[in-house]
């Protein structure tokens, strides 16, 4: 019985070779994965992307229930605008005026149209937040392709703070995602 090896001693030995056998990183198939996770960064862009497609669509419902009456709440919402703001942003007001004018002689259309872009915006969003390389894509292309147009009005127009802002924002959006890409080996 002396040269008999205790059962104590053959389970801890077992179980020292299994702990640092399970503790290795090559031995556990989680680690063998690769991680997608998105970055802070992509995730802020996500976010930005789902507060778009909510103010689409509540575009889209104000559409919907003021498009008979429309005419009647723009002159309302212009006048209440310009008694709180002057003449703060008083071209984007004009703008979007003359676009809602147009979308309530095809408010059907335009419904659709605004669902459509609802629809990307979330499926970016969707997107860059599981860290899907279709997603990165997609934003860099989405608004790196506006930044010359955009460029373009904002040097041949009168100079516009707001569309200087869109314009910086777009820039930071796609150099986030372009890092982001790098980071994970896209390009």
């Amino acid at each position: 019985m002396a040269n008999l090896p205790r059962q104590d001693d053959s389970l801890e030995s077992s179980s020292e070779g299994n702990s640092s056998k399970d503790n290795h990183p090559s031995s556990d198939p989680r680690h063998n994965e690769p991680r997608t996770t998105s970055s802070e960064s992509i995730k802020a862009v996500a976010i930005y992307e789902v507060v778009k497609g909510i103010g689409a669509l509540l575009g889209a419902l104000a559409l919907w229930s003021w498009h008979t009456d429309l005419e009647h709440w723009l002159i309302t919402a212009t006048a209440s605008w310009q008694q709180v703001f002057g003449q703060l942003l008083a071209p984007q007001v004009d703008s979007a005026v003359r676009i809602a004018q147009m979308a309530s002689k095809n408010w059907s259309v335009f419904l659709l149209l605004i669902f459509a872009y609802a629809s990307l915006r979330f499926v970016e969003a969707y997107g860059l937040w599981q860290d899907k390389t279709w997603a990165y894509w997609f934003g860099v292309l989405g608004y790196g392709i506006f930044i010359p147009i955009e460029l373009y009005y904002l040097i041949v127009s009168p100079f516009d703070w707001f569309k200087l802002t869109i314009l910086v924002s777009n820039i930071i959006i796609v150099i986030v995602v372009y890092r982001n890409m790098k980071r994970k080996g896209l390009i």
